[in-house]
C-alpha cells in the first residue's frame, strides 16, 4: 500500500517545513523508494498566480503551467522530479470543485457540508496523486500552522486518513519552535507544548517532532519535547541552522530519522545513498573565488520573492567552485536617489536584472541597466529583465526617446514591449499568462547556443508582455540580436553581439535548476564572472 506522511507546523509560520519535507523525501528516496510531494495552502486563492511577492514570496512555475507555492520549488531541487499543477492544493481549488459539484446536482440533494463532502474531495486529491505518480510515499505538507481557521478541513482530511488506512501507512510529522531567549540563553519548549496541544485537540497524535532552533538543542529541551509530545526521544529530531539547506537531510540523518521513517511506516531499511548530493554540499562550502553579484530588483526586502534564482546561483557555484556573494539592489531606492547605482555597477562583478510586473521601480532598474551595460559589465535579465534590458536599448543606444513597455507606459512612442496578442481580450486574470514548460529554438553561432549546446531547449514560462517585433530590426542592426524564439515566432532571448554576457531571456531558467544539474543559463553566466 502506499504510505502517506502529513507535515504540520506550529508555533509560528516559515519554520522550515517545506526544507524539512523535501528532507525526509530525500531520505526516503535515498532508501530506494519511490517518492512525491504535495503541498497544501489552506488560502482561499485558488492558486498564487495573483498574489503579491510580498505575501507569499516567489511563485513557483511547474512545467504544465502550474503557477504554485515555493515549497514545491524545493521538493523539485532535493527530490529532483518534475511536480504538476495538482501537487499544489489549495482551499480555492477544492471548494471550487465541490462547489462545481453541487451545481452539477452530484450530490444527489445532499446538504452538503464540510464533513464529509469538502474532507472527501481532499482525500481523493491525495489518492488520485498516489495513484497517478505510483509513488511508494506520498508526503503531504500542510501549510500555515496547527489552529488556523482554514487549515482545519485538511487536518481533519489527514486524521481520517490515519484512520482508513492504518497507522502502518499514515505517519504525523509535526516541526516546532524552540526559541533561544536571547537575555538568558535559555531554551523555551512552551510554545512547543502548546502546538501539541492543539493538534491533539484536533485528533492528531504527532508520530516524530521535528524542533526547528538556531543552534542544535540539549538533551533536557529533548526530554521535555519528548514527555509533553508524547513520543520517544529517539522520535524528536532537531534541524537546526545550516548553510546550505541542502545539508538539512545529512543533519537528521545523522539523528537516526532514516531508520525512524521506515519503522513506523513498514519499509525495508536501506542507508540512504546521499553520496552525490553530499559531495554538492561539499563543493558549495569549499568554493574559495566569490564572485559579487548586483541583484536588481523590486522586492528586494523578502528574498524569497527571488527564492529559485538564488538556488540556481548557488547550484552553478558549486559546479564551477565560486561562491556567489548577493548585494540587493531595491530599484526603487536607486528611482528616489537613495542609492548611487554609479558605485554599485562599478563594485559589482556582474548583475541579474529580477522578474517582476509594475511600474514601480522601472526606473531604478533602467538607470541600473545603463550603468552595468556601459561597465561593460556581465548582465543576465529574466522575463521583465530581459524586456528593460530592451527598453534602457532602445533609449541610450537607438535614439528612441520614451521607449517603454506597454505594461508600465501604454502610450509610450515607441512600444518595444507590448502585450501578447492573445492577452488582449483576458478578463481572467488568474492562470491565463503564457505558461509552464514551452520550446525555444535557439540560432547557432550564438552564446545561448553555446550554454544549451543544442537547436532546442524547452524552459518555463510565466509572461503576458513580449518584445514587439516591429523593432527587431533596428536592435539587431546595432548588434542586439535574437538568439532563441519560440514556434510561433515569439522572441524568447536576446544577446548583445561582443559583449562579455549581455544576455536576457523571456523564459525562467531558475526554475528547473537543480543542486546536481544546475541550470546551463546560470553556469555560463557565473563563469562570465570569474573571467572578470
Amino acid at each position: 500500500m502506499t504510505k502517506y506522511v502529513f507535515v504540520t507546523g506550529g508555533v509560528l509560520s516559515g519554520l522550515g517545513k517545506g526544507i524539512t519535507t523535501a528532507s525526509i523525501g530525500l531520505l526516503l528516496k535515498g532508501m530506494g523508494n519511490s517518492v512525491t510531494a504535495v503541498k497544501i495552502d489552506p488560502y482561499v486563492n485558488v492558486d498564487a498566480g495573483t498574489m503579491n511577492p510580498y505575501m507569499h514570496g516567489e511563485v513557483f512555475v511547474t512545467e504544465d503551467g502550474g503557477e504554485t507555492d515555493l515549497d514545491l520549488g524545493h521538493y523539485e531541487r532535493f527530490l529532483d522530479v518534475d511536480l504538476s499543477k495538482d501537487h499544489n492544493m489549495t482551499t480555492g481549488k477544492v471548494y471550487l470543485r465541490v462547489i462545481t459539484k453541487e451545481r452539477r446536482g452530484e450530490y444527489l440533494g445532499q446538504t452538503v457540508q464540510i464533513i464529509p463532502h469538502v474532507t472527501d474531495e481532499i482525500k481523493a486529491e491525495i489518492a488520485e496523486i498516489a495513484k497517478r505518480t505510483s509513488a511508494d510515499v506520498v508526503l503531504v505538507e500542510i501549510g500555515g500552522t496547527v489552529g488556523d481557521i482554514e487549515g482545519l478541513p485538511f487536518l481533519e482530511a489527514a486524521r481520517q486518513m490515519r484512520l482508513e488506512e492504518g497507522p502502518a501507512n499514515v505517519v504525523f510529522v509535526h516541526v516546532v519552535l524552540v526559541p533561544r531567549l536571547s537575555t538568558t540563553g535559555e531554551l523555551k519548549t512552551k510554545p512547543a507544548q502548546h502546538s501539541f496541544q492543539e493538534l491533539r485537540r484536533i485528533g492528531i497524535q504527532p508520530d516524530i517532532i521535528v524542533a526547528r532552533s538556531e543552534k542544535p538543542i540539549g538533551p533536557e529541551a529533548r526530554r521535555k519535547l519528548a514527555l509533553f509530545g508524547n513520543v520517544r526521544i529517539d522520535e524528536i529530531v532537531n534541524s537546526y541552522d545550516v548553510d546550505p539547506v541542502y545539508d538539512v537531510p545529512r543533519v537528521l540523518m545523522e539523528q537516526g530519522l532514516d531508520r525512524v521513517l521506515a519503522r513506523k511506516l513498514g519499509l525495508e531499511y536501506r542507508s540512504p545513498d546521499l553520496g552525490e548530493w553530499l559531495e554538492f554540499v561539499e563543493r558549495y562550502r569549499s568554493a574559495s573565488k566569490t564572485v559579487k553579484i548586483a541583484m536588481v530588483g523590486k522586492y528586494t526586502s523578502l528574498r524569497d520573492s527571488y527564492l529559485s534564482i538564488i538556488e540556481a546561483l548557488k547550484h552553478a557555484g558549486a559546479h564551477l567552485g565560486l561562491r556567489p556573494e548577493l548585494v540587493w539592489v531595491e530599484s526603487t531606492d536607486v528611482e528616489l536617489g537613495k542609492l548611487d547605482v554609479e558605485s554599485v555597477a562599478d563594485s559589482a562583478d556582474g548583475a541579474v536584472i529580477l522578474p517582476g510586473f509594475g511600474a514601480r521601480g522601472v526606473g531604478g532598474k533602467i538607470e541600473a541597466i545603463r550603468a552595468l551595460r556601459e561597465r561593460g559589465k556581465p548582465v543576465l535579465g529574466i522575463c521583465f529583465g530581459l524586456q528593460l534590458m530592451l527598453v534602457e536599448f532602445a533609449r541610450s543606444v537607438l535614439g528612441l526617446d520614451k521607449a517603454n513597455t506597454t505594461e508600465v507606459d501604454p502610450n509610450t512612442p515607441h512600444p518595444v514591449v507590448d502585450l501578447l496578442e492573445e492577452q488582449k481580450l483576458l478578463e481572467v486574470k488568474g492562470g491565463s499568462m503564457r505558461l509552464g514548460a514551452l520550446p525555444i529554438r535557439i540560432v547557432r553561432g550564438t552564446l545561448a547556443h553555446r550554454i544549451y549546446g543544442t537547436d532546442l531547449v524547452y524552459e518555463r514560462h510565466r509572461h503576458r508582455y513580449h518584445v514587439n517585433p516591429r523593432y527587431l530590426d533596428k536592435f539587431e542592426a546595432s548588434g542586439y540580436r535574437v538568439s532563441g524564439a519560440s514556434p510561433e515566432g515569439y522572441v524568447e532571448i536576446m544577446e548583445l553581439v561582443g559583449h562579455r554576457f549581455y544576455y536576457g531571456t523571456q523564459a525562467h531558467p531558475e526554475f528547473k535548476s537543480r543542486p546536481l544539474r544546475p541550470s546551463p543559463v546560470f553556469v555560463e553566466f557565473l563563469r562570465s564572472l570569474a573571467r572578470s
